[in-house]
């Protein structure tokens, strides 16, 4: 749980040179990762909302040679450092008070090797933001805590019903330690190029990075060290298969949580938050098995070339 405060405000922002971070590995399911398949940005710096960059982080138009195959209804993660390789769950994925949402967008391209992010059309298949709030205490338990608390990884669901093809896939935080005035979100984003297997047929519409937000969104010019029970995560609706879009609001009262993203699995607390949307219920599960995370090294594949340390990022 994250405790907001001027005291905390205050350590965030001094941390914040040491708590940048990037999305590094990709888990094709439940025991297999590998980083062969992302567009790796040249640093662990943050990307300004209205930034060129904005799609898939500094020279993400640029590919890599792999491609990490999928289908289309499986269940995939994601995974976040704050230095290459260095994949110690002791270390928080991404630290210094950056809480915010954690949110996933897919598009559809010819070859995921070579398309650029930056004129591709994206639509949301996934997003956590505010999981559990206390305004009393201004106690809150963000998508970014659930990522530390699960080694860096998120996990969601490829839309069942999406044509199969070549896609890059967008993995996107935004913390919110800063956001308190225009133009203080930061974005960590990279980018995934996947070949999804399946027999749908649906191409869901998309929105362009950057152009999808604006720096007066509610989700984007957000005071984080405040009373509040409510966070609107930016961008687009969810995609769902069948077509149906639940609402992009996620809320949090002391004891009942309403957001808008897929069914997931995070580690934790030992408490069960239900979750609904305005048209949609789905459950988020929480659970804590004990104080120290781990993860199946044994069965996972993380091959790549050996990368240099990313050194202290300017600003915060």
């Amino acid at each position: 749980m994250k405790l907001t405060s001027t005291v905390t405000a205050l350590a965030g922002l001094i941390a914040t040179v040491n708590a940048h971070a990037t999305f590094q590995y990709f888990w094709t399911d439940a025991t297999t990762s590998t980083n062969t398949c992302v567009r790796t940005p040249p640093s662990n710096s943050p990307v300004g909302t209205l930034d060129a960059a904005m799609s898939c982080n500094v020279n993400g138009d640029t590919g890599v040679a792999g491609k990490c195959i999928v289908a289309a209804g499986s269940t995939v993660s994601v995974e976040m450092h704050q230095q290459p390789g260095d994949r110690t769950c002791t270390t928080e994925a991404i630290g210094g008070n950056h809480d915010g949402p954690v949110i996933i967008y897919l598009s559809k391209v010819g070859d995921s090797s070579t398309a650029a992010g930056s004129t591709a059309s994206w639509y949301k298949i996934w997003q956590n933001g505010l999981i559990t709030a206390d305004a009393t205490t201004q106690t809150y338990y963000w998508a970014t805590d659930a990522l530390n608390d699960n080694c860096g990884k998120a996990s969601f669901t490829i839309p069942s019903d999406i044509a199969p093809g070549d896609y890059l896939l967008r993995a996107e935080v935004i913390a919110l330690h800063v956001a308190g005035s225009v133009g203080g979100a930061q974005h960590y984003m990279s980018c995934y190029q996947l070949t999804i297997t399946g027999s749908g047929s649906k191409t869901p519409a998309g929105v362009a990075f950057p152009g999808a937000y604006s720096q007066t969104d509610p989700g984007i010019l957000f005071n984080l060290y405040t009373s509040f029970t409510t966070y609107t995560i930016p961008g687009p609706t969810v995609y769902t298969p069948g077509g149906s879009s639940p609402t992009t609001t996620t809320s949090k009262s002391s004891s009942t949580t309403s957001k808008s993203s897929a069914t997931t699995t995070t580690t934790k607390s030992s408490s069960t938050t239900t979750t609904s949307s305005k048209s949609t219920t789905t459950t988020t599960t929480t659970t804590k098995t004990s104080s120290t995370t781990t993860k199946a090294s044994s069965t996972t594949t993380a091959s790549g070339a050996t990368q240099t340390l990313y050194g202290q990022c300017g600003g915060t």
